[in-house]
């Protein structure tokens, strides 16, 4: 396993060691112990979740706050997806910053997405099923996140607006300066 550092402290890009011969391939996907060496991240994940979706279906930029906030283990296992982290940590020395990297069934990455992140993909093969192991439970009282569009933030998500596909509710999450305005009202 290949662990490198992205621009968000906290947040690794993970390229696994593929063993590939006549009858296809194997590779490990998770291996605590290695995982904590090459990170320094010590994580116990409780939940696997999976979503199917068709090409330019953007889900995000989702977080959960407070009590359960959730780290991320991200991957694709059939299609292609942008993956895209935005550090929402107001003391992080990364605050602010994006991450992006191209997830597929091909590459084998994985990121992972510390807690405090937000965190969204879009589909760029026709049809794409992600994975992610989150190391806290779902709480829907807790979610929140940053339109897909925010101005300030101008993420590429390489595809053109009328061929993203956003959910109702993805569509009305607020805008960056909003979210650090809910932000300063809980601290």
């Amino acid at each position: 396993m290949e662990v490198k550092r992205t621009s968000i402290e906290g947040c690794f890009e993970i390229e696994p060691k593929i063993i590939k011969d006549k009858r296809g391939y194997f590779y490990e996907s998770f291996n605590k112990n290695l995982f904590q060496k090459k990170t320094d991240v010590n994580t116990e994940f409780v939940q696997d979740n999976q979503s199917f979706s068709q090409k330019g279906v953007l889900r995000g930029l989702h977080m959960q706050t407070g009590k359960y906030a959730q780290a991320k283990l991200v991957s694709v296992l059939k299609g292609k997806v942008l993956d895209v982290a935005v550090d929402l940590r107001p003391n992080s020395p990364t605050f602010s910053k994006i991450f992006s990297s191209i997830l597929s069934e091909e590459n084998k990455k994985q990121l992972f997405v510390p807690r405090g992140c937000a965190h969204g993909f879009v589909v760029l093969s026709e049809t794409a099923l992600f994975y992610y192991k989150c190391d806290n439970f779902y709480n829907k009282e807790s979610e929140t996140g940053i339109i897909y569009n925010d101005p300030q933030l101008s993420i590429d998500w390489q595809l053109q607006d009328d061929e993203l596909i956003i959910s109702e509710k993805d569509k009305m999450l607020p805008s960056f300066n909003e979210f650090l305005e809910q932000l300063k009202a809980t601290m």
